[in-house]
C-alpha cells in the first residue's frame, strides 16, 4: 500500500503520459512506443506504467481517446462558426483526412482497432464501446451539420444519418490509404475526390441530382 501511495505521488499526470506516448509515435513511429521507452521518456518505470494502464492496449487506447479529445474540442470549434454549412462541411473533411503517410493519430486508430479483435471477450467489448464512442461523436456532429446546411437550402435535402454514414465510410476509406502512404493517393487527391463526392450529392436546391 506504502508503494502505491508513493508511485501515485511521485508519477506525472496522466495527461503529461498520454501526450508523451502520442508524441513519441509522431516523432518515432508506433514501433518504437514499448512501456520501457515511454517510462524512460516520463521518468516512470514500465512496471508503473502498468499500474496505471493495466496494459500496452489500454495505454493505447486511452492515448486515442485522449486526441480525440483534443480533435473534438477542435472539430466543436471549427462547427460554430458562422460559416456556411458547406465551408464547416470542408472544414470538418479537412479535420478528417490524416495529414499524410503515418499520420499519428491515425497510425495509432488503426493499431487499436486491429488490436480490439484479438483481446480477450471482456476487454475486447469494452474496447469496442469506448471505439465506438469516439466514432459516434464524429457522425453525430455530421448529421447536425447536414440536416442544418439541408434546412437552410444550402444542400439538396437528404437523409442526414444515411448520408453521414456513406461520407464517413469514404472518408475511412480513403484516410486509411493516406495514412499507410498507398501509392498514388495523397492528402490533396483525397480532399479533391471528397468535394466533387459533395458537390454532385449535396449541391443546392437548383443544381441538378448528379454532376454530368
Amino acid at each position: 500500500m506504502a508503494e502505491a501511495a508513493r508511485t501515485r505521488k511521485n508519477a506525472p499526470p496522466r495527461e503529461h503520459v498520454l501526450a508523451a506516448a502520442m508524441e513519441m509515435i509522431a516523432e518515432r513511429g508506433l514501433e518504437q512506443l514499448t512501456m520501457a521507452a515511454l517510462g524512460r521518456e516520463v521518468g516512470m518505470s514500465s512496471g508503473h506504467l502498468l499500474y496505471y494502464f493495466r496494459s500496452k492496449d489500454e495505454l493505447l487506447l486511452r492515448t486515442l481517446e485522449w486526441s480525440e479529445g483534443r480533435l473534438g474540442a477542435e472539430r466543436g470549434r471549427l462547427l460554430t462558426t458562422a460559416a456556411t454549412a458547406r465551408a464547416r462541411l470542408d472544414a470538418y473533411v479537412d479535420l478528417y483526412v490524416p495529414d499524410g503517410h503515418r499520420d499519428p493519430h491515425w497510425t495509432l486508430w488503426l493499431e487499436v482497432w486491429n488490436r480490439s479483435q484479438y483481446a480477450a471477450a471482456a476487454a475486447d467489448a469494452d474496447a469496442r464501446d469506448r471505439q465506438a464512442a469516439i466514432e459516434g461523436a464524429w457522425h453525430r456532429d455530421l448529421v447536425a451539420l447536414l440536416a442544418e446546411g439541408a434546412s437552410r437550402g444550402e444542400f439538396r435535402p437528404v437523409d442526414a444519418d444515411r448520408f453521414a454514414a456513406r461520407l464517413r465510410a469514404l472518408l475511412d476509406g480513403f484516410s486509411i490509404h493516406v495514412a499507410i502512404g498507398l501509392r498514388g493517393t495523397d492528402r490533396e487527391q483525397v480532399l479533391g475526390h471528397v468535394r466533387e463526392f459533395l458537390d454532385q450529392n449535396l449541391g443546392g436546391p437548383d443544381h441538378p441530382p448528379f454532376a454530368s
